[in-house]
Parts: C-alpha cells; sequence; structure tokens
C-alpha cells in the first residue's frame, strides 16, 4: 500500500515547496509516500470554468488505476481533529491493499466525472487556503497522524 498526493499544477513557491518536502521526507519513515503533480493547462483563458474542470478532471482521471482509493481534499469534505484524522488514516491502510491517493484540484475545483470517482472528501478547515499552502499543510498533517498512530510525541493533547 502507497500513499500519494496528487496535485494540479506545480508548487512553485518555495517556502511552500520546502515545507512539503520536510514532511515528505518525515512520512517516509512510515509510509511509501509521493507526490504527483500534474503540468496547469495552458492557455485557458478562452475555457469556461466547468471545461477547466473537466479538462484537469480528464488530467486527474488519468492518473489513477481503478483499485486506488480516492480522497478528495474539498471545502465541502469532512473535517476531524487531528486524532480523527489519524484513526480515520488507520481505518483507510487496514489490511485494504490499495493504494490511496490524495488529490487536491485546481482553482475551480473538481469536475463530477472525479467527483464520481471519489471515495470521499477531506476538508482541512472551513477556511480557504491556496492550492499551493493546502499540500504542505496536508502532508504535515498525514505526517502527524502517522506520529499519533504510532504513539510518538510529535502531537500534544
Amino acid at each position: 500500500m502507497k500513499l500519494c498526493l496528487l496535485t494540479v499544477g506545480k508548487t512553485d513557491i518555495g517556502w511552500v515547496r520546502e515545507g512539503l518536502e520536510t514532511y515528505v521526507s518525515r512520512l517516509s519513515h512510515y509510509v511509501p509516500f509521493s507526490v504527483k503533480e500534474i503540468p496547469e493547462l495552458k492557455n485557458v483563458s478562452s475555457l469556461s470554468r466547468q471545461q477547466i474542470k473537466d479538462k484537469e478532471g480528464e488530467l486527474i482521471l488519468g492518473n489513477l488505476v481503478p483499485s486506488d482509493m480516492v480522497i478528495l481534499l474539498d471545502e465541502h469534505g469532512k473535517e476531524y481533529s487531528s486524532v480523527e484524522f489519524a484513526r480515520q488514516i488507520e481505518s483507510w491502510t487496514a489490511g485494504s491493499g490499495k493504494n490511496i491517493v490524495f488529490v487536491i484540484g485546481g482553482a475551480y475545483g473538481f469536475s463530477d466525472a472525479v467527483y464520481s470517482r471519489s471515495n470521499g472528501k477531506l476538508s482541512l478547515s472551513r477556511m480557504t487556503f491556496s492550492h499551493q499552502m493546502v499540500r504542505a499543510i496536508f502532508a504535515e498533517q498525514l505526517y502527524r497522524a502517522f506520529t499519533i498512530i504510532k504513539g510518538q510525541p510529535y502531537h500534544h493533547e
């Protein structure tokens, strides 16, 4: 079982990239984890928001295999405390053998096809974060979840 963070667009803000790399490295001690970046669409000024979502959706779906568990990072997803998220990660990873792909969409969200393919939605907050910042925040929370699962002294209640 592997975990992957699939994103639309590059992480091109230096301090966000550094934060993401920090937690990707730390996560490697617990689970095979990777980040895969889908290139942003080019020449989108003539496209509607729906057309952009649909084209990005095709790219997202093209990076999935049928056996993947797909969790969308979405403002309408379920919110968890860090401890609850750790328990959810345990549940998702317990013996399923499936790879889990967490997906951060583009600026306009996900297409209907991507929502239909997903197995769940996760919200990091009721607040809105930039799509780049979410990458580092999510990686930190995933790392925190694994330290909670292992009983290590990173998380404090």
